[in-house]
């Protein structure tokens, strides 16, 4: 995710369907006359034909419940927004400000002063990650990720240079249709972490937390080495715009993953966990063990990550682990065995005091600009071309937990993944679903690489693999990895389908199957696979439901043009309803460079500039429409007396 075609998108999606969830497998329809829920089948819709369409979020998608009588009842479901980035509905010391306006290290908005004169409030048009909590004390909260700006208030880009948000959304629910709306909006106050680094997608923890993420890491090397990198620019823009001090800048601050607990008083509080390692964070999905977790790492040339917490539910200790990839086919995108490679263990305070030690990438590696006897070649994300590295005596946990992927590579971990990015659990198979966005770059054959693991076929609009998992696994070093939920192979499940030139709506992957496959989540309910797109090679991203067990794929929602499908979030029951999140992020991005003729392009963008805005806001709302308890309970009886 994320801009560069790592970009991003928004859209909620409430399926009331409620505490039937039990019965959403094959029943036993017992012989009493009972009638219980046999399936759930989504219906798809088109892809959007007219511009009144093409600049809507919206769906025509519906759902079917079978019952075990082989009666089935049709919900036709509709789209509903909570609210807008730009919307001025955040509380903030006593003003309402943007919902999407980060704030500084005392709280105060962050102002862009880019037009002289007039200084307005920065506000990112780019929502993603919602994770809607569990009650607390029977009140529903969602946190928000708000992942960057795509342009100032001058005009140019202000990607990656102005500090990120997340916010706290308090939602009444209505009781009788699940129908959700926001009755009070805060802003995350991250400033105990030095601020909040471009949060990408997240997951809601087993123990009712919001587990964040900080994507794109700047590279350290870079920063320390060459002042007109982004590297060095971007983060003392983001130092002087939170800090208001450049001097502050440290890239060691970012790339972690926070965790946001929300008390019962609906306050928040925020940690970083240093000890996952430091990494271009997609987002971490916990297992059910609640100690294992798998990551996807965003960019080109990155690397699998598994993190085994020492405690249940308690992220501050563990142990990383990389992945080494020993491909085994190419059919349907691709496989191969995992091998994991253990970097160290280590607690967030070890980290931290490393940290705040004033560490630079300097002190933890040797450099060669040449082949050198003692250094190792590799190749990785941050820096971006080969590099010849020698790690300094008495680093290592620096190295493992401040350069986790450099120092991966140098134990012969792979960092050959590219655009790695969702990822989301199948408890009842024991899989994990991850995806490759754009399977393309280090996972090709590269022969001019210092290692080619991976040599897969090029497929840019992506691959959504299954990971299967298993007990009684081995590091590389023969010791035993204590989980239960270790990834032992990956195979390709879903692949799209690049297409030589554009159709007539600009589509350069077909319109009906996944095009760079990005957020997901899965309903263990509904044994389905929601997923939604980051793509810029189909016009407008959709959200799609994929049946795990009828391998039934359907477009369920798409979203206004240019924009990402982001935010992505099944929650199975919630005082029973059950609700799909999605969001959508920057509408109109990119519109200039597609060859549209199906429709009146210049008529498009400007509908789009009317409707929305170009890179000016997104949106967060959800699919309305799905079966409540009630309805469902009311369909039942009616099935029953149909068999009367």
């Amino acid at each position: 995710m994320g801009k560069k075609r790592f970009s991003k998108k928004v859209t909620t999606i409430a399926l009331g369907l409620a505490l039937t969830i039990p019965a959403l497998t094959p029943a036993a329809a017992a012989g009493n006359g009972h009638v219980t829920i046999d399936s759930v089948k989504f219906n798809g819709m088109e892809a959007p034909k007219t511009i009144d369409q093409m600049v809507q979020t919206y769906t025509k998608a519906s759902m079917d419940v079978k019952y075990s009588n082989g009666v089935v009842k049709n919900f036709p479901l509709s789209y509903k927004r909570l609210f807008k980035s730009e919307d001025k509905v955040a509380t903030n010391k006593g003003t309402l400000i943007p919902a999407g306006t980060p704030i500084d290290v005392n709280g105060d908005p962050i102002m862009d002063t880019s037009v002289e004169g007039k200084p307005t409030y920065f506000v990112s048009d780019a929502p993603d990650s919602n994770s809607l909590l569990n009650p607390i004390k029977g009140q529903l909260y969602m946190v928000t990720h708000y992942e960057y700006q795509t342009i100032d208030a001058a005009g140019k880009s202000a990607y990656g240079i102005v500090p990120a948000s997340m916010s706290l959304s308090k939602l009444e629910q209505d009781d009788k249709t699940g129908e959700l709306t926001p009755t009070e909006v805060k802003k995350i106050d991250f400033s105990s972490v030095n601020g909040l680094w471009i949060p990408c997608n997240g997951s809601l923890s087993p123990w009712n937390t919001h587990l964040g993420s900080e994507e794109y890491e700047p590279d350290a090397r870079s920063f320390e080495l060459n002042p007109s990198s982004s590297a060095r620019t971007s983060v003392e823009s983001f130092a002087k715009l939170y800090f208001g001090d450049k001097s502050k800048a440290n890239p060691y601050f970012y790339g972690f993953v926070p965790e946001i607990k929300v008390d019962k008083d609906g306050e928040s509080s925020v940690s970083k966990h240093y000890s996952i390692g430091r990494f271009s964070h997609e987002l971490m999905k916990m297992m059910p063990d609640n100690r294992t977790a798998f990551f996807g790492d965003d960019g080109s040339y990155t690397t699998m990550f598994m993190y085994v917490a020492d405690e249940a539910k308690n992220l501050t200790a563990g142990t990383l682990y990389a992945a080494k990839f020993h491909q085994t086919g190419t059919e349907n995108g691709g496989s191969g065995n995992l091998e994991w490679i253990k970097l160290g263990h280590s607690t967030d305070k070890e980290v931290k005091d490393i940290i705040d030690s004033g560490v630079k990438f300097s002190d933890i590696f040797e450099t060669s600009d040449v082949p050198k006897e003692g250094f190792k070649a590799i190749k990785q994300y941050s820096y971006g071309k080969t590099e010849y590295l020698k790690l300094k005596p008495g680093m290592e946990k620096a190295a493992a937990f401040l350069e986790s992927r450099r120092y991966a590579a140098l134990l012969g971990a792979t960092s050959e993944f590219n655009k790695m990015e969702g990822v989301t659990l199948n408890e009842k198979d024991k899989k994990v679903y991850i995806a490759i966005s754009d399977q393309s770059n280090g996972m090709l054959e590269n022969a001019a690489d210092p290692v080619d693991d991976i040599k897969l076929p090029k497929i840019k609009s992506g691959v959504t693999y299954q990971l299967d998992l298993t007990d009684g696994q081995k590091d590389s070093t023969g010791q035993k990895i204590n989980s239960k939920y270790v990834a032992a192979s990956m195979s390709g499940l879903i692949a799209g389908e690049d297409m030589p030139t554009a159709d007539e709506y600009g589509n350069t992957a077909n319109v009906n199957k996944v095009a760079n496959t990005d957020n997901l989540s899965y309903s263990e309910a509904l044994r389905t696979l929601f997923i939604g797109e980051d793509s810029g090679m189909h016009t407008n991203n959709f959200v799609w439901a994929y049946n795990v067990d009828t391998k039934e794929l359907t477009r369920i929602l798409s979203v206004p043009a240019g924009a990402e499908a982001t935010g992505l979030f099944a929650a199975d029951n919630r005082n029973g309803f059950s609700y799909i999140m999605s969001n959508f992020q920057h509408p109109g991005d990119e519109l200039e460079g597609k060859k549209i003729t199906a429709v009146d392009k210049t008529e498009l963008e400007q509908a789009m500039e009317k409707e929305i805005g170009i890179d000016r806001t997104g949106g967060v709302g959800y699919i309305s429409g799905l079966p409540s308890l009630e309805d469902l309970q009311n369909a039942n009886r009616d099935v029953k007396s149909d068999l009367k």
